[in-house]
């Protein structure tokens, strides 16, 4: 009897796959893996890694020091300018290092453009009438048959028919404190604002007008400025000037802008006498064989006052105006006669001019007084 046969054993396809995907028996335990970083892929890609942040880290400290080091060596520096410029002596309401800035940048202007370049002008159609701003010496309408332009410090005055020994004996009359006119409004207040009332003081004003209660004139510097130094002493010989006298004078017109330190501006057309007329009309007296080197001029009763350098007169635009816009000068714009000088500011403009002086003192000026540029040149 033979043995049957034994048939071969094939594995199925199903047995195969199963086979297949049967996981391995574990014999131990396993844990799972801890998990990695991103710095620890970084330092196995970068080897150096940790010594290169040691060094980043080390260099960050150094500069974060210095930096500490020079903030505070900066601040140290800054507040020692600022006490000494707070408790150093004031020239004009300025810290004597401020005015001297002043008194470099307007000799800088000077030695650079001189006296020469003239302002734009413009088409009569784009003037417009000026607004009031400002009334310092105007508070009290001025009588116009009264005014007389006190002129002083010219050659040889007693020559002149209209040569008088003492032109601050002239009296000039008011019709009353209000002039019926918009005064309009002046915002400017001295820079560190040490004053508020824009008047002098009480002090200042009595002991003014005891002065002037003796002498029989009204008082004079009743505003915040107060009196200027540079106001003529009565016996003061010169020449009192009526508006017909300068009107012989030969006429201009001028359309410049008129600017105010406020940031406004305004283009006008002006009408009048060029200063550089009335030096050549009646020219300074020399001293020690030379021109003055200033002018000083001032209102009526006193209240507001201006200086130049002898050189602004001579310029071609600065004029004397008795007309605006096509008429008469009012009250409020500074009858009869104010100064436009176009490549000054507003403030060095002065209303209601009542005296105008050549001298070689440089001399008191009512805004400089309270901090302002005296140069005032645009």
């Amino acid at each position: 009897m033979n043995p049957p046969e034994q048939q071969e054993h094939k594995p199925t396809a199903t047995s195969a796959n199963l086979s297949a995907e049967a996981p391995p028996v574990a014999t131990t335990e396993q844990r799972p893996a801890d998990p990695v970083s991103a710095d620890d892929v970084l330092t196995h890609r970068m080897p150096g890694k940790d010594a290169a942040d040691a060094a980043v880290l080390a260099d960050s400290r150094q500069h974060t020091r210095r930096a500490f080091v020079v903030a505070a060596l900066g601040t140290a520096a800054g507040y020692s300018v600022y006490r000494y410029l707070d408790q150093t002596d004031t020239v004009g309401m300025q810290p004597h290092p401020l005015r001297s800035a002043f008194q470099l940048n307007a000799s800088l202007s000077r030695h650079l453009f001189g006296n020469a370049p003239l302002a734009p002008t413009y088409p009569l159609h784009r003037a417009e009438t000026l607004r009031v701003n400002g009334v310092y010496g105007l508070k009290q309408a001025l009588k116009p048959e009264s005014w007389r332009l006190q002129l002083v410090g010219t050659q040889d005055p007693a020559r002149h028919p209209r040569f008088t020994k003492d032109v601050t004996a002239w009296e000039y009359r008011y019709e009353g404190s209000d002039p019926h006119q918009d005064q309009g409004h002046d915002t400017k207040v001295d820079p560190k604002l040490q004053s508020s009332t824009k008047m002098a003081p009480a002090s200042m004003l009595e002991s003014a007008q005891q002065h002037e209660n003796q002498i029989g004139r009204r008082p004079r510097g009743s505003e915040e400025a107060g009196e200027s130094h540079s106001t003529l002493r009565s016996g003061t010989p010169g020449l009192l000037l009526d508006l017909t006298g300068l009107l012989a004078l030969p006429r201009r017109e001028l359309v410049t802008q008129f600017k105010c330190i406020e940031g406004w501006s305004q283009i006008v057309h002006w009408a009048g006498v060029r200063t550089a007329d009335l030096l050549e009309a009646y020219p300074p007296a020399l001293i020690n064989g030379r021109d003055p080197r200033y002018v000083y001029m001032e209102t009526p009763d006193g209240d507001y006052y201006t200086g130049y350098d002898l050189h602004v007169l001579r310029h071609p635009q600065t004029l004397l105006v008795t007309e605006m816009m096509g008429g008469p000068l009012s009250q409020a714009h500074g009858a009869p006669l104010r100064l436009h000088t176009p490549t000054k500011y507003g403030y060095k403009q002065i209303k209601r001019i009542g005296l105008i002086a050549y001298t070689n003192a440089k001399p008191d000026d009512y805004w400089t007084k309270l901090g302002y540029d005296w140069d005032a040149g645009l």
